[in-house]
C-alpha cells in the first residue's frame, strides 16, 4: 500500500524525468557549431504538416473504439468531453489572438492551403486540427492506460473517495509564487543573457499564465486521484512524439516556426534552435490536460453541484430561504 501513495509516486515521476532531462541538456550543450540543413527545393514536404497530424489521429481513432464502446466508461466519458471542451478552445484561442505573435509559417507548401483569420494574418488549418486531435489524443492515452493497461494503479471508487472530501478549489500560494519566479528567471534570461534582449518572453509567460499556475493550483485536491503511472507512460509517448514531429520534421522544413522577441531567449542549438519553452510545453500540456480531466471526474463523482464541489459551499439556487 505504501508505493500506491501520491506523494512518494509524484516525486517518482519527476525524478524519472530528471534521469533522462538532465544527462539529455548536458549532452546537448556540447553541441557549440550546430549543422544546418541544406534544403536544395522550395517545397521539400508536401503536405508535410497534414500528412504528420495521423501521428495524433491514427492511434486517437483506435483507442476512441475501445473507449465509446466501453459500457463502464459513463462518467469518465462526460468528464474527457468536458476537459476537451475546455482546452481546446484555448489552443484556438492562442491561434487565432496569438499565432502570429508567437509563430510563424514559412512553409505553405507542407499544408493544404486551407487557412483560418486570426490576428495579424491568416493561420493554417491543420493548427487547428493540431490543438484539438493533440488534446483529445493525449487525454485518451492517459484514461487507456488509468483503465486497462495500468487498471491496478488507479482509483477504483470514485464515489467512495470523494464523499468526504473538502473542496477541490483552494488557494495555492506556492503555485503562484514558483509561477512569479519563473517568469522573472525568464525576463532576467531574456535581457542579460540572450543574444538578442529586444522583446519579452510572452509566450513563455502564456504557457505559466494558462497551464503551469492554474494547474497547480489544483493539484493538491487531485493528486491523489491521479494515476502516476499512467501519467508518467502518458507524458513519455508525447515527448517521443513531439521529438519527431517538431525536432525532426516540423521546424527543419519550416511547418511552423517561433517569432524570437516573444522567446526568452535560451534555446537548443542541436535540434534547429528550439525554444525551451517548447520542451517545457511538452510536459506542461500533459500535467494540465491530467489535472483538469481528473478535476471533473472529482466533481461528476461527488454528485454535488459544481459551485459546492470547487468551492465547498452550495450554490444560491440550492440554498433554503432563512425563515
Amino acid at each position: 500500500m505504501k508505493s500506491h501513495q501520491p506523494k512518494p509516486l509524484a516525486r517518482v515521476v519527476l525524478l524519472m524525468i530528471a534521469m533522462l532531462a538532465i544527462p539529455a541538456a548536458l549532452t546537448l550543450r556540447t553541441v557549440l557549431v550546430p549543422g544546418t540543413l541544406e534544403i536544395p527545393s522550395d517545397d521539400p514536404t508536401p503536405y508535410g504538416y497534414t500528412w504528420s497530424l495521423l501521428l495524433f489521429i491514427f492511434p486517437l481513432v483506435v483507442i476512441a473504439w475501445w473507449f465509446i464502446r466501453h459500457p463502464r466508461f459513463t462518467f469518465q466519458r462526460t468528464a474527457y468531453w468536458m476537459t476537451i471542451g475546455t482546452l481546446a478552445p484555448i489552443g484556438f484561442g492562442l491561434d487565432i489572438l496569438l499565432g502570429h505573435t508567437f509563430f510563424e509559417f514559412r512553409n505553405p507548401g507542407a499544408t493544404l492551403g486551407l487557412t483560418v483569420p486570426g490576428v495579424g494574418g491568416t493561420l493554417p488549418i491543420e493548427e487547428f486540427v493540431f490543438y484539438l486531435s493533440g488534446f483529445l489524443f493525449i487525454l485518451l492515452f492517459y484514461i487507456w492506460n488509468d483503465e486497462f493497461w495500468l487498471e491496478a494503479y488507479n482509483v477504483p471508487d470514485y464515489a467512495g473517495a470523494t464523499r468526504d472530501a473538502g473542496p477541490i478549489l483552494s488557494f495555492h500560494a506556492g503555485s503562484l509564487v514558483l509561477g512569479a519566479a519563473l517568469l522573472i528567471a525568464a525576463i532576467v534570461y531574456k535581457k542579460l543573457f540572450a543574444e538578442d534582449p529586444a522583446g519579452f518572453p510572452g509566450y513563455f509567460a502564456f504557457l505559466l499564465a494558462v497551464a503551469f499556475v492554474p494547474a497547480m493550483g489544483l493539484f493538491r485536491s487531485v493528486r491523489p486521484f491521479i494515476n502516476w503511472r499512467a501519467f508518467a507512460l502518458t507524458s513519455f509517448i508525447v515527448v517521443l512524439i513531439s521529438l519527431l514531429w517538431e525536432v525532426t520534421l516540423a521546424l527543419p522544413y519550416g511547418w511552423w516556426g517561433f517569432q524570437p522577441r516573444m522567446m526568452m531567449g535560451l534555446t537548443i542549438g542541436a535540434w534547429s534552435e528550439l525554444p525551451i519553452e517548447e520542451v517545457f510545453l511538452w510536459f506542461v500540456v500533459t500535467f494540465a490536460t491530467v489535472v483538469v480531466f481528473e478535476t471533473l471526474k472529482i466533481w461528476l463523482a461527488s454528485g454535488k453541484g459544481f459551485v459546492e464541489a470547487m468551492a465547498g459551499r452550495r450554490s444560491m439556487q440550492g440554498k433554503r430561504p432563512r425563515s
